[in-house]
């Protein structure tokens, strides 16, 4: 949608998709901007302070959505509260509920597993000498973990990859359009698969995330049945889609710029600090949104109340006001609290697993394959799913 100022935001155009940053350029040039989405006034908080200035902000920028009468009777939660899309005291109830199996100790209790993972993924593409980085790695790895975490079957994953894909693809309807009946026939698989897990473990729990929230429903109500179900749906896609991309975008850098990867190659103490510079320079998540429940101000522009406002995390991670030289991709930059896992309340509880899964599939790839590179720096590059989720569909790397 263009402005009289040169703007043009518009996440279901597929060339504004597959390469956003031009366009961020103007918009981090001044105050957030007012403009009109297919009918509908939105506001962009673009720069990094006005970002932050918002996801902080939870009293006055509710992360509750506006439900359709198509979305609650045919979406994947239907209208069930969820950790996203909930304000406290709900958003507080349901994050205490899954944030004692995120906590550093877990997480790192996972490392050999996840290590495990990894390293029968490689031997796969060291046996068959060719290398897709989404489809050997960045796809499977996160949603298998998950998987096991939750107690389903992760040798399912492909399945899982599947519907996680259909879905998020299913963002890309233009506003006022049905859901795709593809979309709606996944949605009604994950939901009917969940509900017989959760069953499962209701007869006959396991030590697993679904029989912890199960038990956690059955002896305080801690959730309602509704809730139970959009949570474990909820953790499967969120538990991947973020970290898949995290490694197919990162591994695009480091392959966009040999220096960086011989550097960390030669340097793999440096891994913490370049899955930030990973984060920052190309996010997994581009943004999020908010509603103004009463009228505001961001930046210095007025928000009516009811206005959604787009909250641009990918842009803010390229403000130059708090990154210098922020389109250089440089795996030695102190760390300058990027918000590529969001900030406030909804600071993205899994964001310890997805570093560990990032640094350990980027560390043991280069480790693995010496001469890694990109197969071909020429060819043209496709993304899936929506302007939110931003992924790769293919990343072929050569490994000899």
């Amino acid at each position: 949608m263009e402005t009289t100022g040169g703007i043009y935001f518009n996440p279901w155009d597929t060339s504004f998709r597959d390469n956003p940053y031009p366009y961020y350029k103007t918009l981090l040039e001044g105050p957030p901007r007012t403009l009109d989405l297919f009918g509908q006034t939105v506001v962009i908080a673009a720069r990094y302070a006005d970002v932050v200035a918002v996801l902080r902000d939870h009293p006055r920028f509710s992360s509750v959505q506006r439900i359709n009468p198509e979305i609650r009777r045919r979406g994947l939660f239907r209208g069930a509260a969820t950790m996203l899309f909930s304000d406290p005291p709900v958003h507080t109830r349901l994050r205490r509920l899954v944030s004692r199996d995120f906590t550093p100790r877990r997480i790192r209790e996972l490392e050999p597993r996840i290590r495990a993972i990894t390293t029968g993924l490689l031997n796969d593409v060291a046996r068959r000498g060719a290398f897709d980085v989404m489809a050997d790695l960045a796809n499977a790895l996160p949603v298998m973990v998950i998987a096991e975490i939750l107690g389903v079957p992760p040798d399912r994953y492909q399945t899982f990859k599947q519907w996680s894909d259909i879905v998020v693809a299913g963002g890309n309807t233009l506003p006022g359009q049905p859901m795709p009946e593809d979309v709606a026939a996944v949605i009604d698989e994950i939901r009917s698969y969940f509900s017989r897990e959760i069953e499962k473990r209701r007869a006959q729990p396991g030590n697993d995330l679904i029989s912890a929230l199960v038990a956690a429903h059955d002896d305080n109500e801690a959730m309602t049945a509704d809730e139970l179900l959009a949570f474990v749906i909820l953790l499967l896609l969120a538990g991947n889609e973020t970290t898949t991309n995290l490694i197919g975008n990162g591994m695009l850098a480091l392959g966009r710029h040999p220096d960086q990867m011989d550097l960390l190659r030669r340097t793999p103490e440096l891994t913490p600090r370049a899955i930030e510079e990973m984060l920052r320079y190309d996010g997994p998540v581009q943004a999020t949104s908010r509603r103004a429940l009463g009228d505001a101000e961001v930046g210095g522009t007025p928000v009516a109340a009811g206005a959604e406002c787009f909250v641009l995390l990918a842009a803010a991670n390229h403000d130059p006001a708090q990154f210098p030289d922020p389109d250089r991709f440089d795996i030695t930059r102190e760390p300058r609290d990027h918000v590529a896992f969001g900030e406030g309340i909804h600071f993205c509880v899994g964001a310890p697993l997805a570093r560990l899964e990032g640094a350990i599939a980027v560390g043991e790839t280069l480790r693995r394959f010496p001469a890694l590179r990109l197969a071909d720096p020429e060819a043209p590059l496709v993304y899936k799913g929506s302007y939110f989720l931003r992924g790769l569909d293919s990343l072929k790397m050569a490994i000899e």
